[in-house]
């Protein structure tokens, strides 16, 4: 994802701010923060980069290719340096903290290392770049959650907005950079996450999503009141009674913190759409355990059970790692033989990507060779591919309520919204109807990744 920000006008502004923002929704979520800030000490956004006196590109360090997307963009802002010879330039987020010192060797490249908990520091370091230096902060915090800044929506539908509810993961996945780019877990007060998802249902929007690195983990303690804990699960309540027509998803999840409880808010109200995300990452238990997921095959596959017994309509995606660490190709089999069985909506897939520091990269060869990962990947994206097309076949014929976020990426004459479970829905533009309105759609074909259809009354 590069999300470019929209301009956002502060009326005493007197310089521009330009963002790109790479990876999943919490980076996201952190430009949106960080916005914030700027526009508070005199800058405006503009979505021009060769206007910006100040460039920041948001990153990513989740995958070799993500980090190798982010120097070639450096290199050709460099060019517009050349232009704008005043123009300061810096690097935020997870490649930021996993590279610090690097970054800044990069003559010309970049000015500025700011780490995710190092946002409200970046007024100084800009301050220390037009002294003549560069500058950097990539210290982690066991208490910023940035809770009290209201967030400047960029690139907004305005129907639909992030809400984070923590930071940092506790989780040590043995292929995953997060906790060392993002620190330690820690919780939002429950009171500005629903102050926060007040302000934007008050504003017009129709669905927030909770974020977290695992958002099922969240847990806030009363520092005040003794023995006052709120879990997800009291949380998901709290934001769900903010307004009925309000609708909640959240992500990510980590399947060993998905509780009953959770399921059952979920079954309680219409509001919380009936969607979960829930990685999979291998269907081998040895390779699990070398991944550190906390689970094997079987407790996955009766976890999942228990989702559907609840949840007998809910959508359900996943995440897959092939090419793991001495993943064999039976290992890689049992993947493939758990995809069949658990008939996921959708999955994101990749290849096994080394990332220095890890655990897996100290104490595991990378030992599968690149073709048999694209091999691999590619057998799993067709399989998935097949199962997808199946199951959105079986929604022909069904009725489902939409909301409208704009138009269809491939057309002005097609509205595109997403129904309950999390599935892209086009259907004919109508004067009647509107961004940000509910319709209810009869689903007459499908694509692999869309249902279409029309709208009823």
């Amino acid at each position: 994802m590069r999300g470019i920000v929209a301009d956002v006008a502060n009326e005493n502004a007197t310089r521009y701010l330009y963002i790109e923002t790479y990876g999943c929704a919490m980076n996201l979520a952190d430009s949106e923060v960080m916005a914030s800030i700027m526009i508070g000490n005199g800058f405006k956004t503009t979505n021009d980069p060769l206007q910006a006196d100040v460039v920041f590109l948001n990153t990513c360090a989740i995958r070799d290719n993500a980090e190798s997307r982010i120097w070639g963009r450096l290199k050709e802002i460099k060019h517009h340096k050349k232009k704008n010879p005043g123009m300061i330039v810096g690097v935020m987020g997870c490649m930021a903290e996993r590279l610090k010192s690097k970054l800044l060797e990069q003559e010309q490249l970049v000015d500025i290392v700011v780490g995710p908990d190092a946002y409200r520091d970046i007024p100084k370091l800009i301050e220390q770049v037009e002294e003549g230096q560069k500058a950097v902060n990539v210290l982690l915090s066991r208490e910023e959650t940035y809770a009290e800044i209201t967030p400047v929506r960029l690139s907004s539908n305005g129907v639909t907005a992030f809400v984070s509810i923590m930071r940092g993961c506790d989780n040590m996945c043995s292929f995953c950079v997060v906790p060392f780019t993002r620190g330690r877990e820690r919780s939002r007060e429950p009171e500005s996450i629903v102050r926060e998802t007040t302000e934007l249902y008050n504003q017009g929007y129709k669905e927030v999503t909770l974020l977290g690195q695992n958002v099922d983990s969240y847990k806030w303690e009363s520092i005040t009141s003794l023995g006052v804990t709120i879990n997800f699960a009291q949380l998901l309540e709290k934001v769900a009674l903010i307004a009925p027509d309000l609708r909640i998803r959240f992500s990510s999840s980590h399947p060993k913190d998905i509780t009953d409880e959770v399921l059952y808010i979920i079954k309680k109200y219409d509001n919380i759409c009936n969607y979960i995300h829930y990685p999979l990452q291998s269907g081998n238990s040895r390779v699990l355990k070398l991944m550190n997921r906390t689970y094997d095959r079987d407790w996955f596959i009766q976890r999942l059970k228990k989702i559907r017994e609840v949840l007998p309509d809910c959508g359900i995606s996943t995440d897959v790692i092939v090419g793991f660490c001495s993943e064999t190709e039976d290992e890689f089999q049992d993947t493939y033989k758990l995809f069949e069985e658990a008939q996921f909506d959708f999955a994101y897939m990749y290849a096994y990507s080394e990332r220095p520091g890890t655990l897996a990269a100290r104490k595991y060869a990378d030992d599968i060779p690149a073709e048999i990962k694209s091999q691999r990947l590619a057998e799993i994206i067709a399989l998935q591919n097949k199962l997808s097309t199946a199951n959105n076949k079986k929604d022909i014929g069904k009725t489902f309520k939409v909301l409208i976020e704009g138009f269809s990426k491939k057309s002005d004459q097609d509205f595109k919204g997403r129904n309950d479970k999390n599935q892209t829905v086009i259907f004919p533009v109508s004067a009647e109807y509107k961004k940000g309105d509910y319709v209810n759609v009869l689903i007459e074909k499908t694509t692999t990744t869309s249902l279409i259809g029309k709208v009823i009354k």
